[in-house]
């Protein structure tokens, strides 16, 4: 579907990065410290003139590399992080390898997941096992929602409408509750339909019925790992159960109090069917899967029995743009910079058609409180308005784009104003190849389906591969929660 064939109801905006004041395309930070730095280079020269010759051209360079822009950040903070992950390599802090350490978990999962573990909780509302985890540094605690795969492209333009608005009223929800730190929703497409297919239909199948029939379904099963796709959706939530008055006394208490509040979440109406709570196995199932692709469709009695620690990889390694674990090599992309124009609802379908590879998209949300979503806009207002104004003092007029950007934060101040709520957003792309021969074909087919959607501006992950890896996950890790 096309952006120019969706109603205009159905467009979606108000996509803004923010921008701090500074001169010369720095940010404010960047403005100050380079003042200070200039005041230093004069007191150093009051003493000795001839240091101009070697600190006026280091300074200049250091502030050229932080206005200077690559791959949509400053050049500066690209090459230090470069430099930082060679130093890491250099002393094998980008490997991993499973160790046993005499305290049992000590160290589960590797990198941003390893103060992580898994609790195996009862859920009163539904009677069934739930799995939550648990971070023991910050005591966050992480609940997943399993959901039914569905979509909205024939549904009609009111329920589509409908749906988008209980989708806001469900992150309306989110800010005004303390306790709710962070969410994110993830969709999983994994090629084949592998032997699970084979159990539901084995289980489902009458006896009773004709061999003709039985035949067939049979011939269905045998043909369709090689034919369909495995789509596996989720939406986990980051809560802190301690942020209440009532602060729970213990471990057993947290659990429950943190099922209190995913419960006062209501998806309904949202356009997605949820399925049921993940449980400790679907939990064990999705990390040990994403690791290794090739476990994902295997039976629930292999996954009863894994450690928490198990269903992490056995060896990792971290690399600028890839990551290399148990059962294959992953790449993996961040957002970059949404476009500025309106956006069919249906943007994101490139991204989930079925390839050769697994792939995981996600978007991970945190929705700022009504006092500080206006504070940050107020913010951005005056900072559009102060660009504009020392653009306009050198140029002797503003440029077009700075007068539309201020327009746009002022428009989306309008909104908070009449209800609307800011969300901290962001969106990351896996692709899981099984082998190093097929990463660039994976590569390919991942920077295509980007490019399909038409818009969207994303980048490797450089250096960051193996926390957005995780980040995807449901081990309680958001990158936008500030702990």
């Amino acid at each position: 579907m096309s952006a120019h064939e969706v109603p205009k109801t159905l467009m979606v905006d108000g996509f803004r990065a923010r921008r701090s004041f500074g001169l010369g395309g720095l940010s404010r930070t960047a403005t100050m410290i380079a003042a200070v730095a200039l005041m230093a280079d004069g007191l150093i020269a009051t003493q000795v003139p001839l240091s101009l010759l070697v600190t006026l051209p280091v300074t200049g360079i250091v502030f050229a590399l932080a206005a200077a822009k690559r791959h949509g950040m400053s050049a500066l903070s690209y090459y230090w992080a470069k430099a930082s992950w060679r130093r890491a390599a250099r002393f094998d802090a980008t490997s991993y390898r499973r160790l046993f350490l005499p305290h049992p978990y000590a160290l589960d999962l590797p990198g941003v997941g390893a103060s992580s573990t898994l609790i195996k909780a009862h859920d009163p509302t539904s009677g069934r096992p739930v799995g939550v985890v648990h971070n023991r540094t910050t005591g966050h605690m992480t609940l997943t929602t399993l959901l039914a795969p569905g979509g909205s492209l024939m549904a009609p333009t009111g329920a589509v409408q409908s749906s988008l608005r209980t989708w806001s009223s469900v992150l309306d929800a989110m800010s005004t509750d303390e306790q709710v730190k962070g969410a994110s929703v993830t969709i999983q497409i994994t090629p084949g339909a592998g032997e699970a297919l084979g159990d539901d239909v084995k289980a489902r199948q009458d006896p009773n019925a004709p061999q003709l029939a039985k035949r067939i379904i049979n011939e269905l099963v045998r043909t369709t790992p090689h034919a369909t796709a495995s789509v596996a959706p989720w939406m986990s939530v980051t809560v802190d159960p301690n942020a209440t008055v009532n602060a729970p006394a213990d471990l057993a208490e947290q659990v429950a109090e943190a099922l209190r509040v995913v419960d006062g979440l209501d998806l309904s109406g949202t356009g997605t069917d949820i399925e049921r709570r993940a449980t400790d196995i679907d939990l064990r199932r999705i990390v040990r899967s994403a690791y290794d692709p090739e476990v994902f469709n295997a039976r629930d009695a292999e996954f009863e029995d894994l450690s928490w620690s198990e269903c992490g990889p056995q060896a990792a390694d971290d690399g600028w743009e890839e990551y290399a674990h148990d059962g294959g090599v992953s790449v993996s992309w961040v957002l970059r910079e949404m476009p500025r124009r309106p956006l069919p609802y249906s943007m994101l379908l490139p991204l989930l058609a079925p390839g050769r590879y697994q792939r995981r998209i996600t978007i991970a949300y945190r929705v700022l409180d009504p006092y500080e979503g206006e504070a940050v806009l107020e913010r951005e207002i005056s900072h559009a308005h102060q660009r504009a104004q020392a653009t306009a003092e050198v140029k002797g007029r503003a440029k077009y784009s700075q007068r539309a950007d201020a327009q746009r934060a002022e428009k989306a101040a309008a909104q908070v104003a009449s209800g609307s709520q800011v969300a901290d957003w962001t969106l990351m792309v896996t692709a899981t190849a099984r082998s190093t021969a097929d990463l660039p074909a994976a590569r390919q087919e991942l920077a295509r389906a980007i490019k399909a959607t038409r818009g969207i501006r994303m980048r490797p992950a450089y250096g960051a591969q193996a926390a957005v890896f995780a980040a995807q996950l449901p081990i309680g890790y958001n990158p936008l929660v500030k702990d």
